[in-house]
C-alpha cells in the first residue's frame, strides 16, 4: 500500500522512520506493507536518502492513484486545509499531527472525508503519543464524558516543573526549554495556553459532537507565573500546572485553559517534565487518566502510524466521527466555581470587604504581600471582587 508524507519536518521525518524501523510488524498487521512512495517539501534533500521521494507540487500526490493514504505533517491552517480537502476529495485516506488545522476545520474535513468514503484522521493532534482520541472515539462511546482534564502542552509542564524545582524566574526555564529544544524560538502559542486551548477544543468537539470555537475558550498562559508563586503553592501543598479544562454543564460544556493549583490526591499532580496527561471521567467510567510522551518527533510518529494502520484496515470503509459542523455555544465561563489563591498588598479589611471571611496564608515570601484563599466563588463574582483590590498582584484558581 503506497503512502506520501506532506512535511518533511520533525514528525515527517519520524514517520517515515518509523515505517522503516518497524515495516515488518506494520505489514503483519496490515496484512501488507506501507511503502512511501512521495513526501511533499519545499527543499531538495540532496545526497540524502529521502530525496528521491521528494517533490515539490500537491498535486502529485493527487494524481497518484496508488497512493491510498497521505500524511499531513505541515503544521498550521494553510496551505495545509487546501492540500488535505483535495486529498480527500480525491478518494485518498488522510492522518494529521496538525491541531490548528483540526480545531480550526476539523468537522468540515471529517464531513468531506464520509461523502468520499474515507477517512480523516487526528490521534497526534492531541497528547503526542498518548491514545486519547481513539478513546474518546471507541472505549468510552458508552459514556457520558462529564470532564476532562489534559497537562497537553509538554513546553509549559517542563517549566512549571522547573520553577517549583529549582526555584527558577519564569525566563531563566523559558531560555532553558529552548535550549533543549522543548520551546520554539516564538514560544507565544505554547506559553500563551493557545496550543492547549486549540487541544480542548478539539477533544469537547469529539464528545459533544458539535463544533467548539477555540477562540470562545477562556485562555491565560503561564506567563503570570513567578517564584514567588511557586513559593507560595508549595506552603499550600500544591503544585501549579497549566491544564486545559472541560466540564459538562447542562446541554453543553463550560472550557478554559489556565494555570491551577493541583492537590497532591490528584491523579495530574505528579505528571511532571515534558510528559502529558489527560484526566477523563465518565458517567460510566469514573476516572480514567491517559498518560505519556506528549511530544517530540517519534512519540507523534507513533500516533500517525497507528492511524496509518487503522485507515489500512478500513481502506475501502469509512469510520464514522461524530463530530458535525453545527456550533456548540459554550457554557458562560462566569458561572464557573473556584476557589481561587490571591496575593495582594491589601489589607484584611479591604480583602473581606471584598471577598468574606478568607483563610490567610503565613507566609513573609513578599514584604509587605498578603496571600490568601477564597471560598469557593463564581468567576464573574471574583472578577468583581477583584477590581475592587487596588494592590492585587497575582490570583490562581484550586483545581
Amino acid at each position: 500500500m503506497k503512502a506520501a508524507i506532506m512535511g518533511f519536518g520533525t514528525i515527517g521525518s519520524g514517520v517515515a522512520k518509523t515505517l522503516e524501523v518497524n515495516r515488518d510488524i506494520i505489514a503483519e498487521r496490515v496484512g501488507e506493507p506501507i511503502e512511501l512512495a512521495k513526501v511533499l517539501d519545499i527543499r531538495d534533500f540532496e545526497g540524502e536518502k529521502i530525496a528521491p521521494l521528494i517533490v515539490h507540487d500537491y498535486m502529485d500526490i493527487v494524481n497518484d492513484p496508488q497512493i491510498r493514504i497521505v500524511v499531513e505533517t505541515m503544521g498550521g491552517v494553510e496551505p495545509a486545509y487546501t492540500f488535505v480537502k483535495a486529498m480527500l476529495m480525491a478518494g485518498k485516506h488522510v492522518t494529521t499531527s496538525n491541531k490548528a488545522l483540526v480545531a480550526d476545520k476539523g468537522a468540515e474535513l471529517i464531513e468531506i472525508a464520509r461523502e468520499h468514503n474515507v477517512n480523516f484522521m487526528f490521534e497526534a493532534s492531541v497528547g503526542g503519543g498518548i491514545p486519547i482520541i481513539r478513546t474518546i472515539n471507541s472505549c468510552l462511546t458508552g459514556d457520558v464524558v462529564e470532564y476532562m482534564a489534559g497537562i497537553v502542552n509538554g513546553t509549559t509542564n517542563y517549566m512549571m516543573t522547573e520553577m517549583t524545582e529549582k526555584g527558577a524566574d519564569f525566563d531563566e526555564v523559558l531560555a532553558m526549554a529552548q535550549e533543549k529544544g522543548y520551546a520554539e524560538k516564538d514560544p507565544t502559542a505554547d506559553i500563551e495556553g493557545y496550543d492547549a486551548c486549540r487541544k480542548i477544543a478539539i477533544l469537547t468537539s469529539l464528545v459533544a459532537g458539535a463544533q467548539v470555537d477555540y477562540k470562545d475558550i477562556p485562555t491565560e498562559g503561564i506567563t503570570s507565573i513567578t517564584k514567588e508563586d511557586m513559593k507560595y503553592a508549595s506552603a499550600l501543598g500544591r503544585k501549579i500546572k497549566l491544564l486545559a479544562t472541560s466540564t459538562e454543564s447542562g446541554d453543553s460544556y463550560a472550557c478554559r485553559v489556565a494555570p491551577f493549583l493541583l492537590a497532591p490526591d490528584s491523579p495530574l499532580y505528579s505528571v511532571d517534565g515534558v510528559f502529558n496527561a489527560v484526566l477523563v471521567h465518565g458517567n460510566i467510567l469514573g476516572d480514567g487518566m491517559f498518560y505519556g510522551s506528549g511530544a517530540g518527533s517519534l512519540p507523534t510518529a507513533s500516533a500517525v502510524v497507528s492511524d496509518m494502520v487503522e485507515i489500512a484496515k478500513n481502506i475501502d470503509h469509512n469510520i464514522p466521527l461524530e463530530w458535525k459542523q453545527k456550533k456548540l455555544v459554550l457554557a458562560d465561563p462566569g458561572d464557573d466555581e473556584y476557589r481561587f489563591f490571591v496575593r495582594t498588598t491589601d489589607d484584611q479589611g479591604v480583602i473581606e470587604a471584598e471577598f468574606g471571611e478568607v483563610s490567610y496564608i503565613d507566609s513573609d515570601f513578599v514584604p509587605g504581600e498578603v496571600g490568601f484563599v477564597t471560598k469557593k466563588i463564581k468567576q464573574a463574582d471574583f472578577d468583581r471582587a477583584r477590581k475592587n483590590l487596588p494592590g492585587f498582584v497575582n490570583s490562581i484558581r484550586f483545581a
